[in-house]
Parts: structure tokens; C-alpha cells; sequence
């Protein structure tokens, strides 16, 4: 099966601490890797201010993840749990062309 690529962002609320955005940050890092997939990148954007209020948030921290997966275990398995994690306020996964 061949390899595809793909970019993830998620907001992350802005009263959430360092110490826990660094564990959040971490534990989908990992939830990638667990799911057969190899991190290229993962960086954070920072605080920006949103064109519109979500979930009563003016502004959030942008984290960015790119890796390549043979399945979409990784991508379905992070989707699955940025839905339920209070922390993240949004979430979008972008397949990359090669």
C-alpha cells in the first residue's frame, strides 16, 4: 500500500497551561505513531486571534502535525479523540499530494 501524507492543525483553547499543552501536544504525537504513522513535523503556531468567536474563545494556540501513514489508522484515531478532548477547540487533517 503506498505511503500518503498528511497535515493536521488543531486549536488548542488559550487558558490552557503550558505544562498541559506540552502533555497534549506529546500525547498525539504519540496517538500518530501508535497508529502506524511517522511524524515529518510537529510544530506550534501560537496564539492568533480567530475572524469569529468559537466556543465563546476569541483566540486560540495553533498546533500543526505532518506525517505519513500506509492507513488511515492514525488519521481516523486522532479524529476520534480531538472530538472528545475538551482542550481542542477545532481540528482539521488535510491529505497532502506526493
Amino acid at each position: 500500500m503506498a505511503t500518503t501524507k498528511y497535515e493536521v492543525t488543531y486549536i488548542i483553547k488559550p487558558d490552557v497551561d503550558e505544562e498541559s499543552k506540552k502533555a497534549l501536544v506529546e500525547n498525539y504525537d504519540k496517538v500518530i505513531a501508535d497508529n502506524g504513522g511517522t511524524m515529518v513535523e510537529s510544530k506550534d503556531w501560537g496564539k492568533r486571534r480567530f475572524a469569529y468567536e468559537i466556543d465563546k474563545y476569541r483566540e486560540g494556540t495553533y498546533h500543526i502535525m505532518t506525517f505519513t501513514a500506509d492507513n488511515a489508522d492514525a488519521v481516523n484515531e486522532f479524529g476520534r479523540l480531538s472530538k472528545i478532548d475538551n482542550m481542542i477547540l477545532r481540528s482539521m487533517t488535510v491529505k497532502l499530494d506526493k
